[in-house]
């Protein structure tokens, strides 16, 4: 199967968007598929292109004012001529806004079947930055969705969010973690010893600094005594962070086998953004063996079994924060069981797996298309 990957963000981009592109290219590579990945320019691009699975074509792009970690695609005609030079079958829409609408468009224009992954609480992003806007938002993701053949939502508090709003052929698509990568092994003591030198209990967040993440949150477990927070990541919001959560140590962005070894070594992963359509961190943080604390909302609804694998806590809720680490901090046995439950919860959820439901959504969507031709 030919299939054009047209995605807001691609790697060396650190984001769910970007992961989650990558691994679908991979797995369909990997299956003996042919794909094409279109993406905008960011600085390294080349390089990381070079081992991407297959070809990556790049769209002239400029940084999003107050935010130069975010690209924003300008408007080119490559996107129409490497969608039809690749002689695509089908047209993947990778959490589809600026770039992906026009990719949208060629599809529409080719007569090609379009799969539209929703991934970005535009809605909540709005209201966040602007104040704002949340109509506007779910006016636009609307439009952009309805015009694709399905839409795959990552968790069913994002499913119930597209249908309540009015978008159609809506199906549920989870995500994948990589339990080779993160597990429990990795734990080390050295590091522990660098993050915590008096053996304090460490309380990780990974993930952007930005507004909508709402890391401040974790100022009362910095308060703590007997509590290291540490911070992996970077992003807009870096700055007020690093005076919001005192005591706390920032380790800047971490990717592959070094942040697996940051994610096995901490005692709690805490994750605080009430926007997450999915949280691949959440699944990380388990696959290697550690309790979460996350808020009940969005995707960790689907993701944390309250009392099982973590705890799930009021959003926005920086005591409720607090008292969640209270109660893991008081319990090596309860930390111990959490972080067990949360390896043997993720352990099928392999991205092989997600990759082949993946591959089941476009047979039948290719299907409803060769009915109607006929």
């Amino acid at each position: 199967m030919r299939v054009v990957i047209v995605t807001e963000s691609f790697p060396p981009d650190v984001n769910g968007v970007a992961h989650c592109a990558l691994q679908t290219a991979r797995h369909l590579a990997a299956r003996g598929h042919d794909p094409l990945v279109i993406a905008p320019a960011v600085a390294g691009a080349d390089s990381s292109d070079r081992s991407a699975p297959c070809p990556v074509v790049r769209v002239p792009s400029l940084p999003l004012p107050g935010y130069p970690q975010v690209r924003v695609a300008l408007p080119s005609r490559r996107v129409a001529a490497a969608i039809a030079a690749h002689r695509a079958e089908l047209v993947h829409l990778a959490s589809p806004f600026v770039l992906g609408v026009r990719g949208m468009a060629v599809a529409a224009r080719l007569g090609l079947p379009a799969v539209a992954v929703y991934q970005t609480d535009l809605a909540g992003y709005a209201r966040t930055y602007v104040g704002a806007g949340e109509g506007a938002a779910w006016r636009r993701i609307r439009t952009v969705h309805s015009a694709a053949d399905r839409t795959l939502a990552p968790s069913s508090a994002a499913l119930r969010d597209l249908e309540e709003h009015g978008v159609e052929r809506v199906r549920l698509w989870p995500r994948g973690v990589d339990t080779a990568r993160f597990r429990p092994e990795l734990r080390d003591e050295k590091l522990r010893r660098e993050l915590a030198p008096n053996g304090e209990l460490i309380v990780g967040y990974v993930g952007r600094l930005a507004p909508e993440k709402h890391v401040e949150l974790l100022a009362g477990a910095c308060g703590m005594p007997g509590v290291r927070v540490v911070v992996v990541g970077d992003g807009p919001s870096e700055p007020s962070l690093r005076t919001a959560l005192p005591g706390a140590v920032f380790l800047g962005r971490r990717t592959g086998d070094d942040l697996a070894r940051i994610f096995a070594s901490l005692d709690v992963f805490a994750h605080t953004g009430p926007y997450e359509t999915f949280c691949q961190t959440v699944q990380e943080a388990m696959a290697s063996g550690v309790p979460v604390i996350a808020p009940a909302a969005g995707g960790p609804l689907d993701l944390v079994d309250h009392g099982r694998t973590g705890l799930l806590v009021e959003p926005r809720d920086v005591g409720a924060v607090q008292s969640a680490v209270a109660t893991l901090a008081g319990s090596p046995e309860l930390r111990a069981a959490y972080g067990l439950a949360g390896r043997a919860a993720v352990e099928g959820r392999t991205w092989a797996v997600i990759g082949d439901l993946l591959l089941d959504h476009y047979a039948e969507v290719l299907g409803a298309r060769t009915a109607v031709a006929a």
